[in-house]
């Protein structure tokens, strides 16, 4: 593991957005959904690719709250325009379970 600054870690924008709707990426090299999230005002809805298709279903999806990485250059993953990143942790098995605030906050509020 390498060291990072404090400036480094404030350089990326961990933001909160609610699921605005999630479907089925069937064009995905690996089992995905298309989220759209609201990040707020400031920053807007965001579309991602996320592969959390094991542990998660679309409709349970729509209404919560995530965290996403929201200053990456937007990256085209076959016929979507990812445009931020949603962040999760691997569990033992291998399956990704969201990284979520555990109270809600407002969209856009930045994780420090």
């Amino acid at each position: 593991m390498q060291d990072i600054s404090f400036d480094d870690f404030l350089r990326v924008e961990l933001r909160v957005g609610t699921v605005l709707s999630a479907e089925a990426f069937p064009e995905a090299r690996k089992p995905a959904y298309i989220l759209k999230v609201d990040f707020g005002p400031e920053i807007g809805i965001r579309k991602s690719s996320a592969q959390i298709t094991e542990l998660y279903e679309p409709e349970g999806l729509v209404g919560r709250q995530v965290v996403g990485v929201v200053n990456f250059p937007a990256k085209q993953i076959g016929p979507l325009m990812s445009e931020c990143l949603v962040t999760g942790f691997h569990n033992a098995d291998g399956a990704v379970a969201l990284c979520v605030p555990d109270k809600p906050v407002l969209n856009g509020t930045r994780l420090l």
